[in-house]
């Protein structure tokens, strides 16, 4: 993911100490130049963000879906991974995204809102449209 004003560069990075974890996660990382930290069993103050995430797709995704296989579950988590970078505002931000957004003014009085589905519709993004 790119860097931007909102996301500072670590060079190090915590995960859980989960034994599902010891091989791929620590590889995965050090493959991007990140120095893996594992963190205390049974510890999840010791990394909020990834709490705070994990707690966010599940209430905003997987409570409200059926995942019937790997594939579809990796595709809407992509998908809601997008969301959650890109279109989810964050009051921490200033009403902004992780990846910059340009504010749009009303093009015209007769211009309109419109939803732009995201997720298979679970969420939405608006925008201003011209009425047809």
């Amino acid at each position: 993911m790119p860097q931007t004003c909102h996301q500072p560069c670590y060079p190090d990075r915590n995960f859980s100490d989960e034994p599902k974890y010891d091989l791929e996660v620590p590889e995965a990382l050090r493959s991007m130049g990140v120095k893996p930290i594992r963190t205390a069993p049974r510890s999840p103050w010791q990394n909020p963000y990834v709490e705070r995430f994990g707690g966010t797709l599940r209430r905003e995704l997987l409570d409200k879906i059926i995942v019937f296989n790997q594939r579809q579950l990796r595709r809407v988590m992509a998908q809601f991974v997008r969301y959650y970078h890109e279109d989810r505002c964050r009051l921490g931000l200033e009403k902004d995204t992780p990846e910059l957004r340009v504010v749009t003014p009303q093009p015209s009085p007769t211009a309109g809102v419109v939803a732009l589905p995201r997720v298979g519709g679970l969420q939405h993004r608006y925008e201003w449209r011209e009425a047809a």
